[in-house]
């Protein structure tokens, strides 16, 4: 069983940074046949997805349009981790974010909360 562990969220002011982590295991192969993605659930919206590896187009990373620019997606394959680097960060960043892995199924971490307030 795939398991999931977000870490790095916090309270930051408008304008701050962030890097989240999420480290896998129970992997079943190797970390990069995995395809991971970062979502979050912000207050009264739908869960979105925020960044992702498009498997099908060379793991060549993916955006929402609401971080683009501002949010990178990056892993590192040895430590079976992902990580988000969020700058520029807005009140509407405000969530939880969430990390997953899909290979021929889908695992959800727990989450950590990410506030941006003054």
């Amino acid at each position: 069983q795939v398991q999931l562990v977000e870490s790095g969220g916090g309270l930051v002011q408008p304008g701050g940074s962030l890097t989240l982590a999420c480290v896998a295991s129970g992997l079943t192969t190797t970390f990069d046949a995995y395809r991971m993605s970062w979502y979050r659930q912000t207050p009264g919206k739908e869960r979105e997805m925020v960044a992702d590896f498009d498997i099908v187009n060379r793991n060549r990373p993916f955006y929402g349009s609401a971080v683009k620019g501002r949010f990178t997606i990056s892993k590192d394959n040895a430590k079976n981790t992902v990580y988000l680097q969020m700058n520029n960060l807005e009140p509407g960043d405000t969530g939880v974010y969430y990390c997953t892995a899909r290979r021929y199924g889908q695992w959800w971490g727990r989450g950590t909360q990410v506030t941006v307030s003054s």
